[in-house]
């Protein structure tokens, strides 16, 4: 695959939008990354133009957003771009959009708090869900242990 990767770091700028589709769920913002950089001249930081994609994401990842995300939020994006073109009323547009692959609160910013999401199983039987978490653990526990 010779998709682009990137990641950048900006705040949140719409609510997150979330629906259903029939492969799961889909979720999608808009991201503000503004620019900044030093001018030695000055000695300070200064403010240059401010790049917006709309990011979107899919199954338990959109899910998780549409639970944790909100407007003015600082996030980091991690993903795939996207570059559009589309014409209406002989105008051509083009859009830059993020197919998100992981998302998260920008720590240097402030403080964030996980919370792991325990979804059940399609297959799952009647067992107790503390003996599923538990299986679910001890299935995690070499990983965990392994970084």
């Amino acid at each position: 695959m010779n998709d682009t990767t990137v990641t950048v770091v900006g705040n949140v700028a719409t609510n997150v939008e979330y629906r259903e589709t029939a492969t799961g769920g889909m979720a999608r913002f808009r991201f503000a990354v503004p620019s900044r950089r030093w001018d030695r001249r000055s000695g300070n930081w200064t403010d240059g133009p401010t790049s917006f994609y709309t990011v979107f994401a899919w199954r338990s990842l959109a899910q998780n957003l549409a639970g944790s995300v909100s407007v003015g939020e600082p996030l980091l994006v991690h993903g795939r771009l996207k570059v559009r073109e589309e014409e209406a009323d002989g105008r051509r547009r083009t859009f830059v959009d993020i197919d998100a692959l992981a998302v998260g609160h920008d720590l240097t910013r402030g403080t964030s708090a996980f919370r792991r999401v325990v979804r059940s199983r399609p297959d799952m039987t009647e067992r107790g869900s503390a003996v599923e978490d538990g299986e679910a653990a001890a299935r995690r526990e070499p990983l965990a242990a392994a970084h």
